[in-house]
């Protein structure tokens, strides 16, 4: 019988492939300085996420160069993506530039709970970025989430 007894760790990001990174965005582009990216999170009393929203640019190399931008990009996108396709009912999602908004709405308290796999996903990747590039590019924010 096959059991999950381990506890797995956490990948983290080899430090010596984000300094040639950053040396590489360095030489080649001009850090263009924003405001960064803000993170919000909606999070109810047994710390369930329900939504999230993200805003701005990160600012760390010019378009098309900024990989803080395109990691968070990449993992909101794809969060949202998996939450439409694993669930019975789509989440509301509102797209514009520089902005990305999706939130769970009508779903069951089991379906909930599976949407926090990529949830919780979701907003570990981002604190992960943010751990190696620093809060100047990305701002993570939490607030309660209250039903209607």
């Amino acid at each position: 019988m096959f059991s999950n007894t381990r506890r797995r760790k956490t990948i983290v990001v080899n430090k010596d492939i984000v300094n040639l990174t950053q040396r590489f965005s360095s030489k080649h582009s001009k850090p263009k300085r924003q405001d960064g990216i803000r993170f919000l999170v909606w999070v109810d009393e047994l710390g369930r996420i329900h939504g999230f929203e993200i805003s701005g640019h990160a600012g760390y190399a010019e378009a098309g160069q900024d990989i803080v931008c395109a990691g968070v990009s990449a993992l909101s996108i794809a969060a949202a993506n998996g939450l439409e396709h694993f669930l019975s009912r789509a989440p509301q999602v509102r797209e514009e530039e520089g902005f990305l908004s999706c939130q769970l709405a009508g779903i069951s308290d089991q379906e909930l709970e599976q949407a926090q796999w990529i949830l919780q996903t979701l907003k570990l990747g981002i604190e992960q970025i943010e751990a190696v590039y620093g809060p100047a590019y990305i701002l993570i924010d939490q607030r309660r989430w209250t039903p209607c």
